[in-house]
Order: C-alpha cells, then sequence, then structure tokens
C-alpha cells in the first residue's frame, strides 16, 4: 500500500507541477485574507487590550496559523470524485484492484507535497519578514501530529461531500453551500470561542472544529471550547477518535452510494 501511494503521489505531483503557475495565484489569497484580518481587529483592539481572552497579537498568530495549515489540508477529493461520477469514468476505478477512496488519499499527498514548497514555504517567509509572525508551535510533535491528522480529516469529510455524486445530478450547489458552513463550524473566519455557548456547545461535537480551530490551538499550545478545557495529548486523542469515526462513515456511504452507479457518460 506504501508502494501504490507513492506512485500515485509522485505521478500526482509531476503532473500538476506542470501548472505549477496556477498554484502560485494562492501566494496572493493566503496574505491578502490575513491583511484584512490584521485591518479588522487592529480596529477593533485599538479599545480594548483583550477580546474574549486574546491579545492582538494572539488574534494575528491564530489567522496566521490558519492561513497556513490551510496550505498543508488544502484538499479537492469532494469536486474529483464528483466529476468522475458524473462523467462515468469512475467506471475505470471500479475495475482496480485499488479502492478509489485510497488512490484520491494518494493523490492529496502528492498535490499537498507541490503545494509545500510552492505555497507553504514562500508564505511562511512573507509572515515571518513582512508581517514579522514567529509561527513556532508550542509543543511541535503534537502540533505536526494534530495537522497529520487534519489533513486526514479533511480528507474524509470532503470525501463524504464527493459520495453525494452517486445521488444528485448536480452537485455544486451543495458543495459550496457546504464549504461556507464547514469554514465557519471550523474557526476558519473566527475563532469558535467567540460563538454563543450554546453554538459552542454543538460545535464541540461536530467534526468541523477538528479541521482547524483544534490544530491551530494545539499549535498555540492550549485549547477550550464550549467551556470544556483539554490537555493537548487528550485534544489530539479525540483528534484521532474523530478520524476513525470519519473513516467509518465514508466507508457507509460509500458502501450504500456505489449501488446508485450506473457508469452514465462512460
Amino acid at each position: 500500500m506504501f508502494a501504490i501511494l507513492k506512485a500515485v503521489a509522485f505521478v500526482t505531483y509531476k503532473e500538476w507541477a506542470a501548472y505549477r503557475s496556477h498554484m502560485l495565484v494562492s501566494l496572493f489569497i493566503g496574505p491578502v485574507f490575513f491583511l484584512v484580518q490584521v485591518f479588522i481587529w487592529k480596529a477593533l483592539f485599538s479599545t480594548q487590550e483583550t477580546i474574549n481572552g486574546l491579545t492582538f497579537e494572539q488574534m494575528l498568530l491564530y489567522y496566521a496559523a490558519t492561513t497556513m495549515i490551510h496550505y498543508l489540508i488544502m484538499d479537492f477529493a469532494d469536486w474529483n470524485l464528483q466529476m468522475l461520477i458524473h462523467t462515468g469514468k469512475f467506471l475505470t476505478f471500479m475495475l482496480r484492484p485499488v479502492s478509489h477512496r485510497f488512490f484520491a488519499l494518494s493523490q492529496k499527498v502528492g498535490h499537498r507535497v507541490l503545494g509545500f514548497t510552492f505555497e507553504f514555504l514562500p508564505v511562511l517567509l512573507i509572515f515571518a519578514f513582512v508581517f514579522h509572525i514567529r509561527l513556532v508551535p508550542v509543543y511541535p510533535f503534537w502540533a505536526a501530529l494534530s495537522i497529520a491528522l487534519s489533513f486526514v480529516i479533511m480528507f474524509l469529510i470532503n470525501y463524504c461531500v464527493g459520495i453525494a455524486g452517486f445521488w444528485l445530478v448536480k452537485t455544486q450547489g451543495v458543495q459550496r453551500m457546504f464549504l461556507i458552513f464547514r469554514d465557519i463550524c471550523a474557526g476558519v473566519f473566527l475563532p469558535l470561542s467567540f460563538f454563543p455557548s450554546a453554538f459552542q456547545y454543538i460545535l464541540f461535537f461536530l467534526p468541523f472544529q477538528f479541521v482547524t480551530y483544534v490544530p491551530i490551538r494545539v499549535f498555540l499550545g492550549s485549547y477550550e471550547l464550549a467551556g470544556i478545557s483539554m490537555s493537548i495529548p487528550e485534544i489530539v486523542g479525540v483528534q484521532a477518535l474523530v478520524a476513525l469515526v470519519m473513516f467509518g462513515i465514508s466507508e457507509m456511504l460509500w458502501r450504500t452510494g456505489i449501488t446508485h452507479f450506473t457508469g452514465v457518460g462512460a
């Protein structure tokens, strides 16, 4: 399995490397998003030193970490699977000795290795030398493990969305709606601790916080949501459990959805 993952990841790396100029556009998206956050929060902090227990510097670190983690875990499994289903090209994967889910995960590994070179590292330098943001995790090992689990959970969530293509003729609307919902519930636009307590409690039991909010809090060295505080090893352990649960959900949806595939367009 490792040999297959390595081979598919390498081919995907070479394929996307031919269009690496397309990836360079994201070099502007991340810093511009961060710059907008700087202006917004600078205005909000002009009359107070802390908001919800966070200082201006900690808030900037939160959004900088959000941007950098996004470059590491970005995923296209939902779009890719839906395209294969609707064009009928998915039929070829049914004849292969490797599951499409593992193949898609291997593709993501290759794509993000390329992204690490052409997106993550340049933006990391921009944050360091332009914005003077020191992105050093409090607990490097736990932060790396949490980001790795976030990588897997992001893939499994998006893959579950892609499986909807077995039932729906058009999935773009569902995909876009889910993308916004996922990012809100993951803490991309606003730290989850800023939401009302009742909503925080709901978010605590959803898988989305483990995509962005949890790895960021592990990066910062503490975790708290809905009045629930956990040590870093504890929350990373819960994150690993969520990854297993999402794998089970994706397997259940897969077994149900595959029975609806008719190979139209093949």
